[in-house]
């Protein structure tokens, strides 16, 4: 069979993103608390890191998904769609699991990624496209927030946001991005939802802050990509790596706590970034779930949820839902 070339729909162009990033950087550094978005984690040595904590003894999300997906995955094809939309998609690493239960189905016809990253979602597509001759890829540069409408495609779709992403929105977020995401589906589309769940406080902030440093450098990595991409001057070794439960939010949050008095030069701000020593930059929230709890946001926002799988040790979910309106 031939191998039909992906498309490629650029929503979200390089330098608007970059732009994009930058603003949101420097309105959230002159907050009080500051913190940034954990995007800027993710330069190639921080991508590498991410690769390393994956296969950590004390990261268990990412292999206990993936194990999840291998269980299951023919059981979520038998729902019959014919178009499979990933939301941060990346490399489409997991997505194979699905993709090869769908076509074994019989059913999938199309799979549309999206990702901000131009760069990865064409070494991905094109892979796919290889991988997998006869199946429609069709990118879609863009983010999430503000592109969701570009996915629709397709007659009978599933959308899958792995990798317990959710959790990385603050909650008033995380209600808009579900509510936007139902207004772009029809009735009886489906949602394939990775969640992180709630357990033993100590076992999730050791899966934050391990024993061999991975994480901390991989969270002081975000001060490097701020440098490059926006002119700050932090220093690195200038803070500690901290990770800590709030049992009232149910979530981690990833913090760089200051070592010593200092002053962080942020081009585009009047002032320097000034923070004493012992204070905080928060770089990431993580929010963990319960089934029930998923259950009532996804129904406030327009989903019901038909199946839900969760692991043997009940540290990872998969929900799928389908719209009721």
């Amino acid at each position: 069979m031939a191998v039909v070339d992906p498309v490629i729909e650029v929503h979200l162009p390089a330098a608007e993103w970059r732009a994009a990033l930058a603003d949101a950087a420097r309105r959230s550094l002159a907050a009080r608390p500051p913190w940034l978005e954990p995007v800027w984690f993710y330069d190639e040595r921080g991508s590498e890191l991410f690769d390393r904590i994956t296969g950590l003894a004390e990261y268990y999300p990412t292999r206990v998904e993936r194990a999840l997906l291998v269980a299951h995955a023919e059981e979520i094809a038998a729902i019959g769609a014919d178009t499979l939309i990933e939301l941060g998609s990346g490399t489409s690493d997991k997505t194979t699991l699905l993709i090869d239960a769908m076509l074994g189905a019989g059913t999938l016809r199309r799979y549309v990624p999206l990702d901000v990253s131009e760069e990865t979602l064409r070494a991905a597509a094109g892979a796919l496209a290889h991988r997998y001759p006869g199946l429609d890829v069709h990118g879609v540069v863009g983010d999430f927030h503000r592109h969701l409408a570009a996915t629709r495609l397709g007659d009978r779709r599933l959308v899958a946001f792995l990798g317990s992403t959710i959790g990385n929105l603050p909650p008033v977020a995380r209600r808009r991005f579900l509510f936007d995401l139902d207004s772009v589906l029809d009735h009886g589309d489906r949602l394939l939802l990775g969640i992180d769940l709630v357990k033993d406080p100590a076992s999730l902030v050791t899966a934050y802050d391990d024993p061999g440093g991975v994480t901390a450098e991989f969270n002081r990595n975000a001060l490097r990509v701020l440098n490059r991409s926006l002119g700050t001057d932090f220093d690195p070794d200038a803070f500690e790596h901290v990770a800590i439960w709030d049992a009232r939010q149910r979530w981690i949050e990833m913090r760089l706590r200051a070592r010593w008095d200092q002053e962080v030069i942020v081009p585009g701000l009047e002032a320097p970034l000034r923070l004493r020593a012992g204070e905080d930059l928060r770089t990431e929230i993580s929010a963990k779930f319960t089934v029930e709890g998923v259950t009532a946001e996804l129904w406030e926002a327009g989903f019901v949820v038909e199946r839900s799988f969760v692991s043997e040790g009940e540290e990872f979910a998969l929900v799928l839902a389908h719209t009721y309106c």
